[in-house]
């Protein structure tokens, strides 16, 4: 059995965004096909929740063990306390070493995160860490702060530090700069404090250190009195005291800003909610009101009128203690913390090499694919030459929060339809950063004009006029596929809000099918434990003829490819090669033979059942000659009935990851979302259809 990788995180300081790195290391070994473990040598509290101490848990391990690559329990991933450390250190090692070996006996590698400093300081806390990485056996991966510290300063708290891991037999793999607030590039050359270790630089982002509403509403011992309980989970970028007169307070209010104010200032209160409702205003984050006071009376029925969306807070703490209280609040990146998330897998992404650190750990590839790894590659290879795509459907609230992580992870640039104050307004509520993508209303005029004259010229033949055409452009499938049509966009994702019908309904007018393709047909992407197959047509053609089968097997082949799977083409019927006959088994022989003729560079075998498809033994029976039998990789299905069904059954009953339907034929790419769609299923078809937009039809 290969043995367990495992990696140490450790600083020598709190707040060194140690929980930023560890997220980019376990994306970067979850890409690598590794059933990953997370484990935590010391937490603060008990791995079993008691009573109100379920509020207490470690959130850092907590938003780790949520990643969808990790399959452990919080317990399972805890070691000992700190109270074990301080009752019998030996027998605390002991403990942190056997609880360890537990997890790395179910995983192919482990990331081990350092203590917080929330209980032993100093050096001491940074030799405890170096003793646990040595008994443990693994590398440390360091993490020093530059934050409010010189190049100078910094260099030398890594060489200390480096010499502190050393000296207790710990063995460094390579040095993270995390929260550089300087000048980028960064002067890596003098930041080096040992030249044979790699060093990467990640700046500091504020953001990461905001907290949210609900962290200052619990800083202040206050309860929500109005507003939307949803919108407590946005952070606070910003804190004011709202003392002064109404004007000169609005002139310093910023997006995502908590202002903290009397709870008797019931002006500066309707203030504020008045001007949320200004388009140009910035939004709130918060009002929090303090002294105990509330409005009450004729004002407070007005207030409540209003019904704000924003979150409005009560305390009963004076205006000067609630803002210090709220002053000393550090954000946390919890479980929750969506566009926290994002953020700091970009800064990992963008800052750390992660293919030196793989090698640095020796971490091989494997040949399996497991559906994580599609994902990854999927952002990988997007993220490698963007394109744009348009989202139609910017009045969802999946859709911003999807277009959100594309931006800050920088899969795809972005256009979103709607009203671009009421866009970029609820986005800002959501807490959502889609500041770089395009917002463009449907009704642009100069948009509309331009999309009604050459929709004219497209159906012209249809008897369409200008009139008629300025109509139906503003509908947002027919003006992000006119985006697209005219290279104003290179692909299209829609069908959140809307049928299917409605989402591709344009594209067959307006696009078309590619050179050699008369038929729009659609695959899945069936993710599997160990590979990906691909599944056609499953959602556009009920009954295909001969030639439209050909069509699907063709375009298949060639989505497979586009997507790393060599394409092995299985044409499925209920008979394998000679065997049978009848209508159904004559119509899939013949699209064989009218694949093979139309390219006969493609691997292709029909008619072919399932079983001989894809098993070994059952194809050295059944077809012993062919290069496609027992090893097939797209499976083309005779009607739509039998793929849809089989596609379900495959996804519920082996536990399949169904990346799709993915759209193919199309001179250029329009994808169709499932009115059920996650954001995590919006962020996919996205990256796919960028990938489609990288390739010519």
């Amino acid at each position: 059995m290969t043995a367990t990788r495992s990696i140490v995180i450790a600083s020598p300081e709190g707040d060194s965004g140690k929980s930023t790195v560890a997220l980019g290391v376990i994306d970067l070994l979850v890409r690598q096909g590794q059933r990953v473990g997370v484990f935590r040598p010391v937490s603060r509290v008990p791995s079993q929740p008691v009573g109100d101490a379920a509020t207490q848990r470690d959130h850092v391990l907590e938003m780790l063990l949520d990643h969808d690559g990790v399959d452990l329990t919080y317990d399972e991933s805890v070691g000992i306390t700190y109270d074990e450390i301080h009752a019998d250190p030996e027998a605390a090692m002991s403990r942190i070493v056997a609880r360890y070996h537990e997890v790395a006996d179910r995983c192919d590698a482990v990331v081990v995160l350092g203590t917080d400093y929330t209980d032993v300081s100093g050096p001491t806390e940074l030799a405890f860490n170096a003793k646990v990485a040595a008994n443990l056996g693994a590398p440390v991966l360091l993490v020093v702060s530059a934050q409010g510290r010189s190049t100078e300063e910094t260099r030398a708290l890594a060489a200390l530090s480096l010499g502190e891991l050393r000296a207790n037999h710990a063995q460094p793999v390579g040095v993270v700069v995390n929260r550089y607030d300087g000048e980028l590039p960064a002067p890596v050359e003098a930041l080096n404090a040992d030249t044979t270790l790699p060093l990467w630089v990640v700046p500091e982002e504020s953001f990461l250190q905001a907290p949210t509403v609900a962290q200052l509403r619990e800083a202040v011992e206050g309860e929500l009195l109005l507003g939307d309980p949803q919108l407590m989970g946005r952070e606070a970028l910003d804190v004011l005291i709202g003392a002064m007169s109404l004007a000169h307070l609005l002139e310093h209010v910023s997006d995502g800003a908590v202002v903290i104010t009397p709870g008797d200032r019931t002006d500066v209160l309707l203030g504020l909610l008045a001007a949320q409702s200004a388009p140009t205003f910035p939004s709130l984050a918060g009002i929090i009101l303090t002294g105990g006071y509330t409005p009450e009376g004729t004002l407070g029925d007005l207030v409540r009128a209003l019904d704000p969306h924003v979150p409005v807070i009560s305390t009963q703490r004076d205006t000067y203690p609630a803002a210090r209280a709220a002053a000393k609040t550090r954000g946390k990146v919890t479980v929750t913390s969506t566009r926290k998330i994002d953020v700091a897998r970009a800064l990992f992404e963008k800052n750390v090499d992660g293919a030196e650190l793989l090698a640095r750990l020796d971490v091989p590839r494997p040949e399996v694919v497991t559906p994580l790894m599609f994902e990854y590659e999927l952002i990988e290879r997007a993220r490698a030459d963007r394109r744009r795509v348009v989202l139609p459907e910017g009045d969802d609230d999946r859709i911003l929060r999807a277009a959100s992580t594309v931006l800050a992870r920088g899969i795809a640039d972005l256009t979103i339809l709607g009203d671009e104050t009421s866009v970029r307004a609820r986005a800002a509520e959501l807490g959502l950063d889609i500041a770089s993508a395009q917002v463009l209303s449907p009704h642009d005029p100069e948009h509309v004009e331009l999309f009604a004259e050459e929709y004219t010229r497209l159906r012209s033949h249809k008897g369409m006029t200008v009139e008629r055409a300025r109509e139906i452009v503003t509908d947002v499938s027919y003006f992000g596929t006119m985006m697209v049509h005219l290279g104003l966009a290179h692909g299209m994702v829609s069908g959140a809000a809307h049928t299917t019908a409605h989402t591709i309904r344009p594209s067959f007018e307006i696009i078309k099918t590619a050179p050699g393709i008369s038929s729009v047909s659609s695959v899945f992407l069936m993710c599997l434990e160990d590979r990906v197959l691909v599944y056609g047509d499953c959602a556009v053609i009920p009954d295909p003829t001969t030639e439209q089968l050909a069509d699907v097997a063709i375009s298949s082949a060639a989505t497979a490819a586009q997507f790393g799977v060599e394409p092995r083409i299985a044409m499925l019927s209920y008979s394998t090669g000679e065997s049978g006959s009848g209508s159904g088994v004559d119509k899939v022989r013949a699209a064989t033979a009218v694949v093979r003729e139309r390219r006969p560079d493609l691997s292709v075998e029909g008619p072919i059942q399932y079983d001989a498809a894809v098993d070994a033994s059952v194809a050295a029976s059944k077809l012993p000659e062919s290069s496609v039998a027992g090893r097939a990789t797209v499976f083309v299905f005779p009607d739509l009935n039998t793929g849809n069904n089989t596609y379900k059954a495959v996804q519920r009953s082996a536990g399949a990851v169904a990346v799709g339907p993915v759209l193919q034929g199309l001179n250029k790419p329009v994808n169709d979302l499932s009115r059920g769609a996650l954001v995590q299923d919006i962020v996919n078809t996205v990256a796919i259809t960028a990938i489609q937009a990288q390739q010519p039809a």
